[in-house]
């Protein structure tokens, strides 16, 4: 498949990843795509920034720590991965306190990004 023919295909993680399902199943959705040698990228917004917090103690919470399986993107070739600096620095975050490495991003560059692409999924 040809560069041309690939389908450019941006998940916007944007909810927790403790609390609901969405950036759990976020991440399910971006491994099963990277399979299908799509152009996979990634932004983290909002709240979603937790997604990628190192160190996450979810025993309290009854729930499973993924965090570590963003790892996981690179194996798949999934390396346009993006996050809003402002949503960071709001949550007392920096990129220092991620587990993979990332690309901090102002929200117009990252609005300029998603205008080129064919899907934009919400998670």
């Amino acid at each position: 498949m040809t560069e041309k023919e690939k389908s450019k295909i941006m998940f916007v993680m944007r909810k927790a990843p403790h609390g609901s399902i969405y950036a759990y199943e976020g991440l399910e959705a971006i491994l099963i795509m990277g399979a299908f040698e799509q152009e996979i990228s990634v932004v983290f917004i909002d709240d979603g920034v937790f997604a990628l917090k190192k160190e996450q103690d979810t025993k309290a919470l009854g729930v499973k720590e993924f965090s570590k399986t963003f790892a996981v993107l690179e194996d798949y070739d999934i390396t346009n991965i993006y996050i809003d600096r402002e949503s960071l620095e709001q949550r007392g975050l920096s990129a220092d306190d991620l587990v993979i490495p990332v690309k901090v991003m102002e929200a117009g560059e990252i609005a300029k990004i998603m205008e080129e692409q064919h899907v934009l999924l919400p998670f």
